[in-house]
């Protein structure tokens, strides 16, 4: 990592908590990391399951949350969820792991009617329909870089510089599907899903279940 590298997924922390009601009973992160989140979902939620496939990352976890976040080593493929058991699931760069018509229908059934489910995933290269957000990624990331590595510097806080435990994080640096087959793949299974692009490397999926079934 250069000296103007900095973290895009802390970046991205606020666009997902935007995203969330003001306050909610219960919450599952899927790909807790370290922890970093959970403990942010953990100021806006009476409690929060956070679940990771990595024992490193759970154990980091473990160390930084509070007390009313549930952290555990689990595969979210095939650990059992509560029925209807959450008012919104939250994903930070874990859902390219898998297959989306296979995580999707689960988190479907774990959210309360009413739920949302917000999730920043990496998309694969598109540089034919995309290369705007590429030319605009480039460059923010060195422009902001150099602006966080002094801010940084001067003793003003963390400004998006790594966590210790960045190396140790599983990740797929080539994930399968690019922003548009993955808002397709999406809306067929939750209809009316939206899927945006951002700027640095990554989408947003952001889906919010009816509240009631058909008349």
């Amino acid at each position: 990592m250069g000296a103007l590298d900095w973290d895009h997924n802390a970046f991205y922390h606020r666009t997902l908590l935007r995203r969330l009601p003001a306050h909610c009973d219960r919450v599952l992160e899927v790909g807790c990391g370290a922890g970093v989140l959970a403990a942010k979902l953990a100021r806006r939620s009476d409690r929060v399951d956070a679940l990771d496939r990595s024992p490193a990352m759970v154990e980091a976890a473990r160390r930084i949350v509070p007390a009313n976040v549930t952290c555990a080593v689990a595969d979210i493929l095939d650990h059992p969820l509560p029925e209807a058991g959450y008012d919104a699931v939250v994903s930070l760069t874990t859902l390219h792991h898998m297959p989306l018509e296979r995580v999707l229908p689960r988190l479907d059934r774990a959210l309360r009617p009413g739920g949302v489910l917000a999730a920043i995933v990496l998309p694969r290269i598109d540089p034919v329909r995309e290369l705007p957000y590429e030319v605009a990624g480039a460059l923010g990331h060195r422009v902001l870089g150099a602006g966080f590595a002094g801010l940084r510097a001067s003793g003003a806080g963390r400004w998006y510089a790594y966590e210790p435990t960045h190396a140790a994080m599983p990740m797929v640096l080539d994930p399968e599907l690019t922003t548009r087959q993955a808002a397709r793949r999406a809306r067929a299974v939750l209809p009316g899903a939206r899927v945006r692009r951002l700027v640095f490397w990554r989408y947003l999926l952001l889906w919010h279940k009816p509240a009631s079934g058909p008349a």
